[in-house]
Parts: structure tokens; sequence; C-alpha cells
């Protein structure tokens, strides 16, 4: 690795819930349906987080556990098999349903996955009844797609036809443009993981090369190798360096001419360095602390720094998978202070002592730094927008100087007010 500090901080720390996922997965796989066993806290926290009114006909909802659940007055189970079946019979176009866990039902010890396979022997292929945890108590919020894609893992088909599967959701755009661009290199299968029909799985075998469009898939990750696909090492998809590393990893396995590489991408990066220019200038020179939250940490601070001039002061990451961000980190200047895990006081500490200009962070911390006058940019964001691949370089570059740019216009009318 390059010289970067790596350290480890335990202590207290905030995290975003877990179930925060099912948002962008239920909008990927719109034949699947997540039920949450969980609380009304629960319940509120996903409507919230989708921005969906309840008679919308969400692809998500919630067993709320009661009173009588959590005293052991009634039958968990007895009560959670007749929400489902309520639920198939109202809609009966759901092809896939994800029992996810939740604090309150992993405080109680549901056991969801004997209630899935109870549920499978009783519908009798009707529909695929799968588990995971979406929990907060040990887990950040974007693993919850890591837990959805592991379950489904066992049910991928085998092959071992040559093709490149792409693992994590993209915007559909976005994975349409990377397609055409893998295409163009002639890779001609090209398959993607989760697909867009949770009933239209992509096979799996030793033919199969995979390239991670998220850095949160670790334990994906190692059940697609334990089935034989061969994981590519590459940085991720984020800013022109990253996304042209990704594809050029993707050339390379597949034996591709590297003059047919550099004639498809070069004007893609020429023009996606001219509309990066102008976020350059204001991102340039200016300080940068990220706070652990998402696990995109690392690439979000490789992308800032090379591309748009940033300082990096600290890079937070909730967990480092030192394997698979090794690409990424050997990218990074030398130096750069790396935290696995949280002590979030003393993070906060720090951030008052460095006095950055922008905190990438959990939207806890965003509202009570801004009252001190750190400006502040929502980890969240930024797996709910279109950020990967080389032509949407700018837009995620738009979306730190944006912050910046409101807090100068905020400055200048306190001044003219005063």
């Amino acid at each position: 690795m390059s010289g970067s500090t790596l350290l480890k901080e335990t202590g207290p720390r905030e995290v975003f819930c877990g179930l925060t996922s099912i948002v962008w997965l239920h909008r990927r796989m719109p034949d699947a349906f997540f039920l949450v066993v969980g609380s009304r806290t629960c319940a509120h926290l996903i409507q919230s987080a989708a921005g969906v009114m309840i008679f919308a006909e969400p692809r998500f909802g919630t067993a709320i556990l009661e009173e009588r659940d959590l005293a052991g007055l009634a039958d968990a189970h007895e009560e959670l098999d007749r929400v489902v079946k309520n639920l198939l019979k109202r809609r009966p176009e759901i092809r896939t349903l994800f029992l996810v866990g939740s604090c309150p039902s992993e405080v109680i010890k549901i056991d969801l996955s004997r209630a899935a396979e109870r549920l499978n022997a009783q519908l009798k292929g009707q529909v695929t009844v799968l588990n995971y945890s979406g929990s907060g108590i040990e887990t950040t919020f974007t693993q919850g797609e890591d837990g959805a894609l592991k379950a489904l893992v066992p049910l991928l088909p085998s092959s071992q036809e040559e093709q490149l599967l792409l693992v994590g959701t993209l915007a559909n755009p976005v994975e349409d443009r990377l397609k055409t661009i893998f295409k163009r290199l002639g890779i001609q299968k090209i398959e993607s993981f989760p697909p867009r029909e949770s009933t239209k799985l992509p096979s799996i075998g030793r033919g199969t090369k995979v390239l991670l469009a998220q850095p949160y898939l670790t334990d994906t990750a190692r059940e697609l190798k334990d089935r034989g696909a061969d994981i590519l090492p590459a940085p991720f998809p984020l800013g022109i360096q990253g996304s042209k590393l990704w594809i050029e990893a993707a050339a390379k396995a597949f034996k591709v001419n590297p003059s047919l590489v550099d004639s498809t991408l070069e004007p893609l990066v020429l023009r996606a360095q001219k509309a990066l220019k102008p976020y350059f200038e204001q991102l340039s020179g200016k300080k940068l602390f990220l706070l652990p939250e998402s696990q995109l940490e690392i690439p979000l601070a490789r992308f800032l720094h090379n591309e748009c001039g940033m300082e990096l002061v600290e890079v937070g990451v909730p967990y480092l998978n030192r394997d698979m961000m090794r690409p990424e980190i050997e990218l990074l200047p030398e130096n750069t202070r790396i935290i696995e895990g949280q002590h979030v006081e003393k993070q906060l500490d720090r951030v008052r002592e460095h006095q950055p200009d922008l905190v990438v962070c959990g939207m806890g911390l965003a509202n009570p730094l801004e009252a001190e006058g750190i400006s502040t940019k929502w980890s969240i964001e930024m797996v709910f927008s279109p950020i990967h691949g080389i032509d949407q370089a700018s837009d995620l570059a738009e979306l730190f100087a944006r912050p910046l740019h409101r807090n100068n216009l905020l400055s200048r009318k306190t001044l003219e007010t005063v």
C-alpha cells in the first residue's frame, strides 16, 4: 500500500439504519417486496427516507412488532405467517419476498431464516422468500444491500460461460451507459447483479469476471468468489480516474487491445475534464474531513483530492477491507490519515480543531456542525445520486461544491444584513 497512515478507533459511534438500503433496492427490482420485521419507528424511517406516500403501493412494508410480541404473549412466527399470506393475497405480482431483520426483531431473537424456510415450504414456489439483516446494531446503512445480495447468491444458476458481471446497484441510465462502453470494447456478455427483475438472476461460474461497482459488498464478493467467480481488483468507478481504471481492469481481463481502450475512452475523458474544470476551481485547496458513514469515503477522498484538488484532513471509514480497498489507497497522497471505526466525540474534537471547509458525514451530525459554522454534505446523498462513471464526474463534484456555494451566499447575505 501507499504511505497512508492506517489507524483504528473504537468508542461511541453513530450510524444510519441499514434498512435505508431498501429505498434503492425496491426501485431496482420492481417484482420484489421488502418486508421489515420491526417497530413503528422502522416503518416511519423507511417511509420518510423513501418519500413515498402509502397510497402509492410501494414495494416495501413493515410487519410491526406490538407490545404483545415483545412481551412474548403472542407467537411472533404465527403473526408473521399471517402478515405474509395477507400481503401475497393482496399483491400477487410479488415474485421475491425479502424478510428484513431490524434492531427490535434481532433483540428478541426472531429467527427469520427459519421463517423463510417455513414460508418457502408452505408457498410451494409461488414466491421465493429470503431473509437478511438490515439492523443498525452492527452495520452501516449501505450494508443492507450487501445482505440482500448475499441472500440471492445461492439462487444464482451455475455457468462456465465467459462473461462480465457488474455487482452493486447502479442507476439504470448509468448502467446502460457503462454496458455500452464495454460492448464497444468487444465484451458482449455483460450481466448485472442485482438484476432489474429478481427472477432473472445472472449465472455464475469460473468464466465470470466480477467488477464491483460499490465498495460495501464485502460479503457478496466473498460468496461470488466461493462460487468460482474472479473478482477483478480495481478502484471504484467514481470520477474520471477511478472509472477509467475500473473499465481498463475489465478490458485487461478480457484481453482487449489497449489501443481500442484508449480510443474509446479518450473522448469521454476529455469531455469529462472540461465539465469538471469549474468545480475544480471551486473546490481546489479546500480542506475536507470525511466521517465514517457509507463506506464510500476512501473512493470519494481519492476523487476529491486527485481530480478536484481538495486537501484531505482525515478519511474515516466504518470498516476497512484492505484487499478490496488496496487499489484505492494506492492512489491516495502520501501520509493520508485513514481511520477505521469511530469514536464520535474524538472525531468531532478533531473536526473542530482543524476547522475544515467541508465535512462529509451522516445526517445526525450535519445540523450540529452547520450550527457551528462548518459546511457539511450528507453521506446518504451519494447512494441516491447517479454518480458512477466518467460521464458523471462533474455531477459528483457538483454535490460537494453545492454546500460551499450555499455557505458563501449565506455569508454574503449575513454581511449585507448587518
